[in-house]
């Protein structure tokens, strides 16, 4: 899966436009050396002309792939709602936290997604909000756990459906398919 956005050198959004015309351009290139600057070997394994026709087989499946990932995320700022698999992200992040850091990182995500007033607030209910910040009195690898469960059922039965009918992904499905 991704080890961050940070990682990407694009943003998600420029990337994704990069992969479309990659995924597009590879059936008419033989050698692919130089493209963004890896590996011919890198970018057979990364940029594989059949990705995006996996992508539809599970929302898993979607997320596992960092090309899918970033293709999505491109999605969701497109609908303007990209604040879903921010933090998502985040929760993952999260997880990989040192003990000694929990309550600080969780105060900063609480405050960022999900406290009343936060900047890039996700669609929860209320019972879901309070249990996270009970959850957080005893911060724990666990804390956003309901809550980000929450966040992937939203995303796997609202955003994913819409990802796979978008013009941008049968663009790019037509595209594979015809390579």
């Amino acid at each position: 899966m991704c080890r961050g956005l940070d990682s990407l050198p694009l943003t998600c959004l420029e990337r994704a436009k990069q992969l479309k015309a990659l995924f597009a351009g590879l059936r008419h290139r033989q050698d692919h050396s130089g493209i963004m600057g890896h590996s011919n070997k890198t970018d057979t394994q990364r940029l594989n002309m059949n990705e995006p026709l996996t992508w539809n087989e599970s929302f898993e499946t979607l997320l596992s792939s960092q090309n899918g990932l970033c293709f999505f995320r491109a999605f969701l700022q497109s609908e303007f709602s990209e604040e879903n698999i921010a933090f998502y992200l985040a929760c993952n992040d999260y997880r990989t936290t040192k003990t000694s850091q929990l309550s600080a990182k969780a105060q900063k995500i609480y405050q960022e997604f999900i406290s009343t007033d936060a900047p890039r607030e996700v669609n929860l209910d209320h019972t879901t909000k309070a249990q996270t910040l009970e959850n957080m009195k005893q911060a724990s690898l666990g804390c956003f756990d309901l809550a980000q469960a929450k966040i992937y059922g939203l995303m796997q039965k609202d955003c994913y459906p819409r990802f796979l009918k978008s013009p941008a992904y049968l663009e790019l499905i037509r595209s594979a398919k015809t390579g």
